[in-house]
């Protein structure tokens, strides 16, 4: 029955990122999981309402239960009802997109989001996954509230990813990693410039309960022609006030609760 378990999510985090449909033996096949086994278990998903199978073609794919599901939790959980305005303000001041992720054990996931941007170049990536932590700002700004041993060993455990999955000035070693975590402690929030993806920015700050517990953080990302690492050590206070705020207003969130 574990193993079982095990294998169905793995199967819905690989029909989660090939949403165009998979195959059978495409799914068999990446997850080395036998033929029989994998019908058995799509078919199992199937009954469930959590995926469906292509009339035409025969791929499987989610349906949209899994993500209902998920967007309930954080309906009822208040994270949005606490957070959107104050992300709403924050986007509007930066012009740029502004998120919010949370802290669940190990990992970091955005939860809310809000767009700045009017016109010309947005940058909005897929919200719902989980934060790599050694390429991205919000990874960078949580690292840098733990000590130098629980940082290097997370980041140890999570791994680097592959470079080229990530910007040009990705770091592929650890000590680079820590480097970005150092500067973050000192400022006070992380900044990187190049690092998550090709020509974009981002900065965040980590979110605070209040016993010191870290429950979150809040993030601006831009392309880099427009968020300048000028213009984000400009945004540092404005981005440090909003992270104050959704902290000071987390406990009216049960999860943010929880977490505290």
């Amino acid at each position: 029955m574990s193993e079982m378990l095990g294998r169905s999510f793995k199967v819905l985090e690989y029909l989660a990122e090939h949403p165009q449909g998979v195959a059978l033996s495409t799914v068999a096949s990446e997850l080395k999981i036998p033929l029989s086994a994998s019908h058995r278990l799509l078919t199992e998903l199937i009954r469930c309402g959590y995926v469906r199978q292509n009339l035409g073609d025969g791929h499987y794919v989610l349906t949209i239960k899994l993500v209902s599901v998920g967007l309930s939790f954080l309906s009822n959980s208040g994270i949005v009802d606490v957070a959107q305005p104050l992300l709403d303000q924050l986007a509007a001041a930066s012009g740029e997109l502004v998120r919010l992720a949370v802290v669940d054990d190990e990992d970091l996931t955005f939860v809310a989001k809000a767009q700045g941007a009017t016109h010309g170049l947005r940058y909005d990536p897929d919200m719902g996954l989980s934060v790599m932590l050694s390429c991205s700002a919000a990874g960078h700004a949580w690292l840098s509230t733990m000590s130098e041993d629980d940082a290097m060993a997370l980041v140890a455990k999570k791994g680097l990813g592959k470079p080229e999955d990530f910007g040009p000035k990705a770091p592929t070693t650890l000590k680079a990693v820590m480097a970005y975590v150092k500067a973050a402690r000192q400022r006070g929030f992380s900044m990187i410039n190049e690092v998550f993806a090709p020509g974009m920015t981002a900065m965040a700050a980590p979110v605070f309960s209040v016993n010191g517990a870290v429950i979150g953080v809040v993030t601006i990302a831009g392309p880099a022609v427009r968020l300048t690492p000028q213009r984000m050590e400009a945004l540092g206070p404005a981005l440090l006030g909003t992270a104050e705020e959704v902290a000071r207003a987390s406990g009216a969130s049960a999860l943010f609760k929880k977490r505290a």
